[in-house]
């Protein structure tokens, strides 16, 4: 089944004319765009900012946790790309949710993602913030926050041709600084060029106390923050509904990312604390910016510093064309204000936009309040979400291949390999990280507010279903029948 038939014949909004997709936006991100927003959506402030706290929790072991994460972010992202290819919509997770577990798991993975994003979005500002610093230390981490927020939005609401093109060119200058510094380590670790030639040595990574100095306990216990640092690989989903060929991009940008992980991951760490050894690290200060500057390459550090400015602009920039589609969909089913439910003139749910920025400027109120623990708050929120959000893919996924396997489903052109049994094995690890979360008293606020955020929509729910039951019904989408 082609793309083309799933659009029209998912009765999930209306169609808008022949090439266009029912969802109305335009189809203006190519194979690159989408390639490069795969990539880039595994290259994160989680990486090149929160990586320094949690080397110093966990030590060399660290890599062993981003490598352990990613086969289980391989196994989320196989899941969704069988679901994609099964119904490629704009709504992605949410409207799987909705149709394999019911319409109120729908709207509040849809409303979850949109939380996600908007304090993924904080987090990115506050980071972004931190970085101009490193220039300019006079000026306040929420006048910086504030700037790049309004820059960013104006360039949503152009079109989604900026949109892909701004996460393109940001994707590569992340992806060639990566590469650059993983080839720079390699030499300084070959040739022992540079002020840390004397002692870099792969013997750094069990030399200080062994490969798990805190222990396997410390270790564990970072898995939330390197889960942190895989958030938004599952934006691919979302562009599903805007790209030009859903069939042959997805599935390629999903295949791709095992080496993504391996390269930009495991291989860059693994380089960095072989060059420096890991008691040199400390939380709020970049890795790799603290690793070129012991290098002692001329401007290195402030390139680096470069970098991680960009990725954390490009995953606030994702975040606001995450969110706006969300409550476009959201707005769809009737969940949300039918207001949100507008295009632009250039295709763009700009309304849904503009609100999401409003919110993300809390961000910039925490910038000025706490600035010192602004990023901590929101990072950890920003995972729980995340979490929700895998679980209802991994769900989902297997609730689909019982359907499939029961012959009420037609099959996906991308199988997951494995089936259901990776989609099992996930779901259990992503409960285990729930678990070490509520364990630790730092970050066990962000579950008192995922709480509060499900009251909130429970009640929400209830009184949309006493206004209009009909939104609050299960429909099931038009598809050919198998067979």
């Amino acid at each position: 089944m082609t793309s083309s038939q799933v659009d029209k014949q998912y009765d999930g909004s209306e169609a808008v004319g022949g090439d266009t997709p029912e969802e109305g936006y335009e189809r203006g991100l190519g194979s690159r765009q989408v390639q490069m927003i795969a990539i880039g959506g595994a290259i994160g402030v989680g990486l090149f900012l929160n990586a320094g706290a949690n080397i110093a929790k966990a030590g060399p072991s660290l890599i062993l946790m981003y490598a352990l994460a990613g086969v289980i972010i391989f196994f989320i992202m196989r899941a969704l790309g069988e679901l994609l290819l099964y119904r490629p919509v704009s709504g992605s997770f949410a409207e799987y949710s909705r149709e394999f577990l019911g319409p109120f798991f729908g709207y509040f993975t849809a409303w979850t993602y949109w939380l996600m994003w908007v304090v993924t979005g904080m987090a990115e500002l506050t980071a972004a913030a931190i970085y101009i610093h490193y220039w300019f230390p006079s000026i306040p981490q929420w006048v910086s926050a504030l700037v790049f927020l309004v820059v960013l939005f104006v360039a949503n609401l152009i079109s989604v041709k900026v949109f892909g093109e701004i996460e393109f060119w940001a994707s590569m200058i992340k992806v060639t600084a990566l590469v650059g510094m993983i080839v720079i380590g390699l030499g300084v670790l070959t040739f022992g060029f540079s002020a840390a030639g004397d002692t870099a040595s792969v013997t750094n990574l069990w030399q200080f106390d062994g490969f798990f100095p805190k222990g396997i306990g410390s270790s564990l216990m970072t898995l939330q923050g390197v889960m942190f640092a895989y958030l938004a690989v599952e934006l691919v989903g979302v562009t599903a509904g805007e790209s030009e060929n859903p069939e042959k991009t997805l599935p390629k940008a999903i295949n791709t990312l095992p080496w993504r992980i391996a390269l930009f991951y495991v291989g860059a760490l693994t380089v960095i604390l072989c060059v420096v050894k890991w008691t040199e690290f400390a939380p709020g200060v970049s890795p790799f910016v603290k690793a070129f500057a012991m290098i002692g390459i001329p401007a290195g550090a402030g390139i680096v510093n470069f970098v991680v400015l960009t990725a954390a602009l490009s995953s606030c920039n994702s975040g606001m064309y995450s969110t706006g589609r969300m409550l476009r969909t959201l707005a769809d089913n009737g969940e949300a204000p039918k207001v949100f439910n507008k295009l632009s003139s250039t295709k763009t749910p700009a309304i849904g936009i503009t609100v999401s920025v409003l919110f993300m400027g809390i961000g910039v109120v925490l910038n000025y309040v706490v600035p010192e623990k602004a990023f901590g708050y929101v990072t950890s929120v920003a995972t729980a979400a995340g979490i929700w959000t895998w679980l209802m893919i991994l769900i989902s996924h297997i609730l689909y291949r019982r359907a499939v396997d029961a012959g009420r489903l037609p099959a996906s052109s991308f199988p997951a390999p494995g089936g259901a049994k990776c989609s099992w094995v996930a779901v259990v690890f992503l409960l285990f990280v729930t678990g070490l979360i509520a364990y630790d008293a730092d970050s066990r606020v962000c579950l008192y507010v995922m709480a509060g955020w499900a009251v909130a929509l429970g009640i929400g729910w209830a009184i949309l279903k006493a206004r209009n039951p009909e939104v609050t019904e299960r429909r099931e989408p038009e598809l050919e029948k198998v067979g």
